[in-house]
């Protein structure tokens, strides 16, 4: 599957050299090899919104997007029209509740019967559950993927640990993606400089970075686009660390504050645009109690947050943590957890006030002078 078309910073088209190893792994295994290309679809339903997240302000999550439009719909449905396939099996490190099901048949009754697609002919959703390795789970990546799509995927890694995965692949004579560096990052960024690369596409909004503590002005910046919650600032002339806490849209300017662990950097409130529940929409203690205590996470391999989710009338769901949490940043999507299961997630649009304002907020209320007493 071919989604983006560039050259790498040494010349090499990336897309061709994994079309290559893929190529001779089927030469390997003995099994049919097709290509298709998406490029243009992935301009349109992936790169435009991640272009579009970012002139916002926000920090958009293409790897998500690209698995609910791309590989999950577009890819899904050449599989099953195309190619008549009865299901999609891929790499990644996830399970689902139909996949267990199988393996407590398997061990405990006679192996089922039949055709190979009736397997999948379930009428009980299926969910979307955590990988045997809990460190390599991608289940993150995989919380906007439909019902449909997950009702037929396969996941043979699930209930592997990516070590007994490398000694598979040397068994069967796979040496050349064992020597592959797993991909971290933009995918369609590489290993290019990330504001030269976006640069190319949003035309520059310089402004101001702001200290959050008293309004200084520390320097000047090419774009608020360019910079994250959380992110260290690269300020001229700065020797001591800064670090992003907050993006003023009207003025343009980057608020700072001088360390990594500020109280500006943290916040416990956020709520997310409408979410995208994968088995039911919403859950049924959601819809009965209008609350729910579950966890979330905002970035892949980020710990689990206890949280409680307030239902809206409109689909979105403000979310609580029980502790303040570093840099929630909007673009991003909250990952909603029960257990092994992954329920589904949320895109963040907005956040509830910092650590640090809530304390200058009381602060300021504790030194206001009581109003004149009103006579008797």
């Amino acid at each position: 599957m071919k989604n983006w078309d560039s050259l790498d910073e040494h010349g090499v088209c990336t897309a061709d050299r994994d079309c290559e190893d893929a190529y001779r792994v089927c030469q390997i295994l003995d099994i049919p090899f097709h290509q298709v290309s998406y490029v243009k679809e992935y301009w349109n339903e992936v790169f435009s919104d991640f272009l579009n997240e970012y002139e916002k302000g926000r920090t958009p999550n293409p790897d998500i997007m690209c698995n609910k439009h791309i590989k999950f719909r577009c890819f899904y449905h050449y599989a099953m029209d195309n190619l008549g396939a009865d299901a999609v099996a891929t790499g990644h490190y996830a399970r689902t509740s139909l996949e267990d099901e199988e393996v407590f048949e398997q061990k405990h009754v006679k192996r089922p019967q039949g055709l190979f697609r009736n397997r999948f002919e379930v009428r009980n959703a299926v969910k979307l559950l955590q990988a045997a390795d809990s460190f390599k789970d991608q289940t993150f990546f995989l919380s906007q993927v439909s019902q449909d799509a997950l009702r037929r995927t396969i996941f043979p890694l699930g209930g592997l640990t990516k070590s007994f995965v490398k000694k598979i692949a040397a068994e069967n004579r796979l040496h050349h993606v064992l020597q592959k560096k797993e991909s971290m990052g933009i995918c369609f960024v590489g290993k290019r400089n990330f504001e030269h690369f976006i640069l190319q596409y949003l035309q520059p909004r310089p402004g101001k970075f702001v200290s959050v503590e008293d309004n200084k002005v520390l320097g000047t910046h090419k774009g608020w686009f360019l910079y994250t919650l959380g992110q260290r600032a690269k300020i001229s002339g700065m020797r001591e660390p800064w670090f992003v806490v907050e993006k003023d849209s009207a003025k343009g300017d980057v608020l700072v504050a001088p360390r990594t662990d500020h109280p500006a950097l943290y916040r416990d409130l956020l709520r997310t645009g409408r979410v995208h529940w994968i088995a039911e929409e919403p859950p049924a203690a959601l819809i009965r109690d209008k609350m729910m205590e579950c966890h979330f996470r905002f970035r892949h391999q980020m710990a689990l947050v206890p949280c409680v989710l307030t239902l809206n009338q409109d689909g979105t769901v403000w979310v609580t943590a029980v502790t303040a949490v570093r840099a929630l940043a909007p673009g991003q999507f909250a990952v909603f957890y029960k257990g092994d299961e992954c329920l589904g997630s949320g895109k963040i649009l907005r956040l509830g006030p910092s650590a640090y304002t809530l304390h200058k907020g009381r602060s300021r209320a504790s030194t206001v002078p009581d109003g004149p007493h009103r006579a008797p």
